[in-house]
C-alpha cells in the first residue's frame, strides 16, 4: 500500500471510528454516547477542514458542520444530564481526529473529507433512524426524530461534495 493510501485509510478510521458501531446502540446509554462521539468528532473534523481546505465549497460545508453539531451536541448534553446519563469526553476524540487529518496531503485533503463526511453521515442516519423507530425513552425518540432531517440534509450534501471531489 502507499504511504498516501494509508493515511487515507487512517482517516478514514478516525472519521467513521465514533460512528461504526452507532447501529448497532441498544439501550439509551449507547445511543447517547455513540450518537455523542460522532457529533464530537464531526466538530473537530469540520475546524480542521475549515483549515485545511483550499476550496470554498468544502470550507462551506465544514462550517456547517460545526455548527450543526455543536447545537446538537448541545442539546444532547443536556438531554442527558436531565436523563443521568454520561457523556464522553471530547478531548480524546479530538486529538485522534486531528492526528489523522493533519497526515492527509494538501491535494488529497477535499477528497478524503468528501468521501468520509459520507461514510460517517450514513452510520449517523442509521443510529438515529434506529433510536427514533424503537427507542423506549421518549425524550431521546424526540431528540433522534427532530435531528434526523438535519443529519440526512448533510448526508446529501456530502454526496454532492464526495461526486465533486472523486471525478
Amino acid at each position: 500500500m502507499t504511504n498516501q493510501l494509508m493515511k487515507q485509510m487512517g482517516l478514514t478510521f478516525a472519521l467513521v471510528a465514533g460512528s461504526i458501531s452507532t447501529a448497532m446502540a441498544a439501550t439509551s446509554n449507547d445511543f447517547v454516547d455513540e450518537a455523542a462521539q460522532g457529533g464530537i468528532t464531526e466538530v473537530a473534523i469540520g475546524k480542521l477542514a475549515l483549515e485545511k481546505s483550499a476550496s470554498a465549497d468544502v470550507k462551506a460545508f465544514a462550517q456547517h458542520m460545526v455548527t450543526d453539531h455543536t447545537k446538537a451536541n448541545e442539546e444532547l448534553v443536556a438531554l442527558a444530564k436531565k436523563l443521568d446519563i454520561e457523556v464522553p469526553d471530547d478531548a480524546d476524540l479530538t486529538d485522534k481526529a486531528k492526528k489523522a487529518i493533519l497526515e492527509i496531503r494538501e491535494e488529497s485533503f477535499d477528497k478524503s473529507y468528501a468521501n468520509n463526511q459520507v461514510a460517517a453521515h450514513e452510520k449517523t442516519v442509521e443510529l438515529f433512524e434506529k433510536e427514533a423507530a424503537s427507542s423506549d425513552n421518549t425524550e431521546l425518540k424526540a431528540f433522534a426524530t427532530k435531528t434526523l432531517p438535519t443529519l440526512k440534509a448533510h448526508l446529501e450534501k456530502a454526496k454532492a461534495l464526495q461526486a465533486k471531489y472523486n471525478q
